[in-house]
């Protein structure tokens, strides 16, 4: 027994170990190596109750945060303080011989999970190279599911955005296909405005009151898509590496309504992403830095946001 107690602290420390190199590492490269709290993903997304699930094997390479231990380990589950020695090791002892141990209990939101119970057991599972936990999970109800790639302070507030435009539109409920995600914030806050001008035209065209309902899913189906769907045919999304559709659309929304204010025809969505794409294909590197430095002395200047449409969205790329 006491061999088992030695090699016990021996993998303690290992992982001790692992958790300062990556504290180091993540300080130098400017990396967050918290782990992901469950409080503050159900704040900004709003969960809206919970099912449960059942035993179910799970991926551990999903689970990405916790209700409770989440300062307690890193987002390795890596033990962050010596205080968890005793119970890391008990727990370590366990998996050497052997002993069967009940599921730990998970909650579920979209394609991640968050630990309820159980954080030792998926810390010493991860270090021995366990690639999945028997776990009892019960499935929070989200508007916005999320992948192991949204768990990001930056990217949380952004869905948490997204939320928000989901509640006051009833987008997700209206057209459940629709998915409008965006890399930056404040662009579910200029896709309200952009529905409210629609409804007001709507109006003034055909002389009635246009519901909310009807404009945003007039808007997704008569200017949202057809836009995304330009920029899917022409593929100029591969000009704008980390970028989204849905950013593409305000950036193209912006040149579209230039274009109309300058062209002597009547042009087309499709037209005006043609347009944006070589505009930016166009530039050389040393354009795109120009434009950049023409946006600063445009805003020095006071002139208007909306009279240089390309050049900003060109700055937002770079």
């Amino acid at each position: 027994m006491q061999v088992g107690s030695a090699q016990d602290q021996m993998d303690f420390n290992r992982a001790r170990t692992k958790h300062f190199l990556r504290s180091v590492w993540g300080i130098l490269s400017g990396s967050n190596r918290k782990l992901m709290a469950w409080d503050e993903v159900r704040t900004k997304l709003k969960l809206r109750g919970m099912l449960a699930r059942g035993v179910q094997t799970v991926p551990i390479d999903k689970i990405v945060g916790s209700i409770g231990r989440y300062q307690d380990f890193d987002d390795a589950f890596l033990p962050r303080t010596g205080a968890l020695s005793a119970r890391w090791r008990k727990i370590n002892r366990a998996f050497y011989e052997d002993v069967s141990l009940p599921p730990v209990k998970l909650y579920q939101v979209g394609d991640v999970y968050f630990v309820l119970d159980g954080n030792h057991r998926i810390s010493v599972a991860r270090e021995h190279g366990a690639s999945f936990v028997d776990a009892e999970v019960t499935e929070a109800i989200t508007r916005v599911p999320i992948t192991v790639s949204d768990i990001d302070a930056a990217i949380l507030i952004i869905l948490s955005e997204y939320t928000e435009f989901l509640e006051r539109t009833r987008l997700d409920v209206l057209r459940p296909e629709a998915n409008i995600r965006f890399s930056i914030g404040g662009g579910y806050a200029r896709l309200i405005e952009h529905i409210a001008v629609h409804r007001y035209f709507m109006g003034l065209e055909q002389k009635r009151d246009i519901a909310e309902d009807e404009a945003v899913t007039d808007w997704y189906d008569t200017v949202y898509l057809p836009v995304v769907r330009a920029i899917r045919e022409q593929d100029i999304l591969k000009h704008f590496p980390g970028r989204t559709e849905a950013d593409l659309y305000l950036w193209v929304s912006d040149h579209y309504h230039y274009l109309k204010e300058t062209c002597e025809h009547n042009v087309s969505p499709e037209e005006a992403v043609a347009d944006y794409g070589e505009l930016f294909r166009a530039r050389s590197p040393i354009e795109k830095v120009q434009g950049v430095l023409e946006q600063v002395v445009d805003s020095i200047a006071g002139r208007g946001e909306g009279e240089r449409p390309e050049t900003i969205a060109l700055s937002q790329v770079l």
